[in-house]
């Protein structure tokens, strides 16, 4: 099984333009698709994750024969991986004398290996404890926050996090359904929340449970405040022409994307408008579908 499908990897190498001698780095290297290709293009890279598996799964990868064959054997030591929050990106890339670089790489949606093994938490498809930490050493799981707070609570992150519609009906069947029992697993959540949409007779494209699991792994992993401390630190460590490119995949988050591009008067906006995913692309990856580019530079 593929460990992960990075999104929109063509249109991040011609903005970032890597090539012999210039560094980068990526926030959130995940299964290391963007990375990769960075490396095989002579350029240096520090990796920054919070899931110890994806950088466990890319020190694998980078010493693979398969890989190594790709490239001059320099470039097995041209990449440094690091687990940690990308909300400390500054301190991160200060330690490893990533200053000045030429670019960074912020890939925000969940990876296909997180999605696909099942005690992870974050597919509403697979069987497995409601858990949703990207970092296991993290102490709230989204569990805590299923059984535990008050409807009021729960349906102020549906809505807020998730943009659901129907999240206070969905709160009240959770919190009806957890007096039971606690609610354990993520086919239990989803099941709950198919019900209601039953009942409403509301039509969605997508599956009924995907914004709620949305709006948990978001205040499980605080995102968005991790985005907004992370943005700032970002222009100190660009050199003047170094890029940044981040791809998000909810309007939360590009949001926060568009206002921090708009704010910044040493940055100057590549993408007026944000890149989305090409109609083969979608066909190849269904996770992309959402994505979107946006790209600045350093002047």
């Amino acid at each position: 099984m593929k460990y992960h499908t990075p999104v929109l990897l063509q249109k991040v190498l011609e903005f970032l333009d890597p090539r012999p001698g210039k560094t980068f780095i990526d926030a959130t290297v995940g299964g290391g698709g963007h990375t990769l290709e960075i490396l095989k293009r002579d350029a240096k890279v520090l990796g920054i994750d919070r899931d110890p598996e994806a950088i466990k799964h890319l020190k694998k990868e980078v010493h693979s024969s398969q890989f190594t064959a790709c490239l001059p054997a320099r470039q097995v030591h041209s990449l440094e991986l690091v687990q940690g929050n990308f909300a400390n990106i500054g301190e991160i890339a200060m330690s490893k004398s990533f200053t000045n670089v030429d670019g960074i790489l912020f890939d925000l949606g969940v990876s296909s290996h997180q999605l696909k093994t099942a005690d992870r938490g974050f597919s509403f498809e697979k069987s497995g404890p409601l858990d949703m930490r990207m970092d296991p050493n993290l102490t709230v799981r989204a569990y805590d926050l299923v059984n535990n707070f008050d409807q009021r609570r729960l349906n102020e992150i549906f809505k807020t996090y998730g943009q659901e519609e129907l999240s206070w009906p969905i709160t009240g069947a959770i919190c009806r359904a957890r007096q039971i029992k606690p609610i354990e697993s993520t086919v239990e959540l989803a099941a709950i929340i198919k019900e209601v949409y039953w009942r409403k007779r509301k039509k969605s494209k997508l599956h009924p449970a995907t914004k709620v699991f949305q709006a948990l792994r978001i205040v499980v992993n605080s995102e968005l405040l991790n985005l907004e401390e992370t943005l700032p630190q970002t222009t100190d460590l660009l050199k003047i022409g170094g890029r940044l490119a981040i791809i998000s995949f909810h309007s939360l988050e590009d949001g926060i994307v568009k206002r921090f591009f708009k704010q910044q008067e040493r940055l100057r906006v590549l993408t007026p408008k944000p890149i989305g995913p090409t109609y083969l692309e979608i066909e190849k990856n269904p996770c992309a579908r959402s994505a979107k580019l946006r790209v600045a530079e350093k002047i």
